[in-house]
């Protein structure tokens, strides 16, 4: 019986070992929420990030229990606004609003 990789399994090898990548991720990651508002891709995006990084830091470093914080950012997690930006300094970011290019009709 073969031994299959899951996407995340393969995402996260990756973001190990091509830390750098991680800001153009959570950029793009971030943009698409914007578009399409699917929290829950968003939250898988941010827990392959957080695995990345260490979840029982990242949990320590936000002040929450390691299973608590990856019900937070389960795809049924509904984390409050302030989680989710005590995760992303944890994690090395921070939440900043960007202007939108709208031209009007």
């Amino acid at each position: 019986m073969r031994n299959y990789q899951t996407l995340t399994t393969v995402t996260e090898e990756y973001f190990t070992t091509h830390p750098e990548e991680i800001d153009d991720f959570l950029q793009e990651s971030f943009a698409e929420y914007a578009k399409d508002g699917d929290t829950a891709a968003l939250l898988s995006q941010l827990r392959i990030i957080a695995r990345v990084k260490g979840i029982s830091a990242i949990a320590d470093k936000v002040g929450i229990t390691r299973q608590g914080l990856q019900k937070a950012l389960s795809s049924k997690g509904n984390p409050r606004l302030d989680n989710i930006n005590a995760i992303m300094q944890a994690i090395g970011y921070q939440l900043m609003p960007q202007k939108l290019d709208v031209h009007a009709e």
